[in-house]
Formats: structure tokens, sequence, C-alpha cells
């Protein structure tokens, strides 16, 4: 298998290389193949790298794992609602689902060669880049807004990487990060393709867990969208070898402070507008005034027919309360999507019968201190 990297905004190709994160137009970029991926997986092998066949990692790869993926999926109330199930992604050895990113990106780095790394965060995707590049022996630093969870910066620092936290809110931040990036490894979970190679299989492994069935539709917060561009780049890939005769509908929640996807998804635009965070919100991890891969997220909307709704403070509160009476701790962050699901059935999205997966992202222990 052959691979570059392909611009989708001016349609520049590129050699796949370390230092090498977005085009010279400064779009993101995507991984295009010459070869189709397999949809075999290994079941002996009890985390992601099951779908092993389906990542674009050469089979001489040393691969940097700590067991990550096949987490839990089960109903949230199996006697009043077992239609709604809930992935406990949080279960992730992070306790984030940006596990699954973090995982397949630094083995793709170390296979480079790389040495350094840098990243920018609010919090998940920086413990969890800290944590594999301790597992892979890279040297790894880590830029936090000021306002970051004391929990996840401690986390951070706990797998040796420096931390450097940075006043103002989260755009502060990556562009803070964007000097050191020209010159060390930029592994970001918003702009490397790699990442998303991980998340997506969370769209792999539903499917497995769920026997072959696609639930109706997907719940995932949404802040810059790896999570919600995994899914769509995983349920797209198994309709395309036939695995799956449909897609789910992928429904995104963002908190009301901070929604630029969602005002675009009713306003029908084809691009999503910059919207400034003017006050704080409970999820702190999904903040993101205007998503890098806007043009891939509407796409995304388009072939999956989803749909976007927001919630409050109040809302997350409820959630996270509605979560631990069934024995789910998580942060605030992942709560958003349990009143999402109920906007979404108010609003007629889902239906009475319709199975739905709720993606829970984070755990409580990260983030007890604001909850």
């Amino acid at each position: 298998m052959t691979m570059q990297y392909l611009c989708n905004r001016c349609n520049a190709t590129y050699k796949v290389t370390a230092l090498r994160y977005k085009c010279d137009c400064g779009s993101p970029l995507t991984l295009e193949k010459n070869a189709s991926r397999s949809q075999k997986y290994d079941a002996s092998i009890p985390s992601l790298w099951r779908y092993r066949e389906a990542l674009s990692i050469p089979t001489d790869s040393e691969i940097i794992t700590l067991g990550e993926g096949m987490t839990p999926i089960i109903p949230l109330n199996p006697t009043e609602n077992p239609e709604h199930y809930v992935k406990l992604d949080y279960l992730c050895p992070t306790g984030s689902y940006k596990d699954r990113g973090a995982s397949v990106l630094l083995t793709h780095l170390k296979a480079h060669g790389v040495t350094d790394v840098v990243e920018d965060s609010s919090g998940n995707a920086g413990a969890a880049i800290a944590a594999y590049s301790a597992r892979a022996g890279i040297r790894c630093t880590i830029y936090c807004p000021e306002s970051t969870s004391k929990g996840k910066l401690k986390q951070i620092s706990a797998y040796g990487a420096e931390l450097k936290l940075v006043p103002g809110n989260r755009t502060a931040t990556t562009e803070a990060v964007k000097l050191a990036a020209e010159n060390t490894c930029y592994a970001s979970h918003n702009w490397h393709p790699f990442f998303l190679e991980g998340t997506k299989t969370l769209a792999y492994e539903i499917t497995e867990q769920l026997e072959g069935d696609v639930p109706a539709h997907i719940i995932c917060p949404v802040g810059f969208g790896s999570i919600y561009l995994g899914l769509f780049l995983g349920y797209r890939e198994l309709h395309e070898a036939g695995t799956i005769e449909r897609v789910p509908r992928l429904l995104g929640v963002q908190p009301e402070t901070c929604c630029p996807i969602y005002n675009a998804y009713c306003d029908k635009t084809p691009t999503i507008s910059r919207m400034l965070q003017t006050r704080p919100t409970l999820a702190e991890g999904i903040t993101a005034e205007i998503p890098i891969r806007e043009r891939t997220i509407i796409e995304a909307i388009r072939f999956t027919n989803g749909a976007f709704t927001t919630v409050d403070d109040a809302d997350i509160k409820a959630g996270i309360k509605t979560l631990a009476e069934k024995g789910i701790y998580v942060e605030p962050t992942s709560a958003v999507v349990i009143e999402g699901y109920e906007k979404f059935k108010q609003e007629g999205i889902i239906r009475e019968g319709d199975v739905t997966v709720s993606v829970l992202t984070g755990s409580g222990l990260k983030a007890s201190t604001i909850q």
C-alpha cells in the first residue's frame, strides 16, 4: 500500500513525512491510499489493533499501545429504554477516547523516527499524547489553556511531558503552539490525519459489538470534531466495502456558548463561521470557535443525514446526574450527550424504537473539581 496526503481545498498532494501535517495553503490534509482497506479483524487481539488491516500502518511497524479500545457498550436503562446504548469509551487507558488516535498517531510517528513532539489541548488529548509518547520513548511538550482542569494537568505532567500553560481560551493555545510546530513534529489530534485513523475504529468496534447491526443514530460531543469525523470515516469505509448496507445518522452536541457547527447546521450553510466564546462552559473539551476540518464536517453531516443540537450548563449537570444514577461517572463534556438525546427526541430526529448509541468520551475523575 502506498499513501500520500491530499488537500481537499487546492488538491495539492504530499509525501507522508514526519513534519508535514497541513497543506502549504494552510488547509488540513487527508490520507489517500491506492489500495482498499481490509475489513477483516483479529478477534484474538483485545484492543483496537484487532482492526490493523484497516489502518494505514506498515506491517513491520512497532505498535505503540496500552490496550486501548474494545470498551463496553451497554443499554443506559435496560428496562425502560433498551434501545439507547452508551459506549463507555472513557474506560480507555488514560480516561478518554483520545487514546484511540494517540495510539495510531504515535505508532506512525515512531516508525518515522520522530524523537520530539508538541501538541495543544484542553486536557484529554494532551494526556493521551503524553502517555503514548512516554510509551514510545518520545519527548513531549503539551500546551494547555491556564483554565484546564487541574486533574488533567497533573495527569499530563505525570507522564513526563513538559507542560506549557497559555493565558486565554482554547484558540489562544492553538496559536501558541504554531511556532514550536514549525521545527518540531506536531502531534495534533485536530490536524494530523493519522489521529483520525485511530478514532475511526469506533465505527468498526460498534459494528462488531452490535453483531453487524447498524444503529439508527450515534450521538457524540463535538468541538473540533475528531470523534465525529472518525465515526464518519469509519462508517463510510464499512459502507463502501459492503460490510454494512447503510450508515447511522451522526448526531453532534455542542455547548450553546460556543456552537459554530450547530449554527451552520441550522442555517444550512456550506461553510462554518467562527463563533467567539464569550463565557465559560462546563464542557471545556468541546469549545472550538471554528473547527479546523470544517469542509469534512459539512460533508459528514450531509453524507450521514446528520444533525446538531446544543446544551447549557444546567443540561450538562442534569446529564452528569442521570449517568451517575446508573453507575456511570463522566466528565461534563461527556455528559452533553444525555440531554442531547432528549432534545433530538423532542425534535423528532430520534423516534420511538430507534437504536441509538451515545459515546461517553471522558472519565469524571479528570474533572471532579468542576462538577
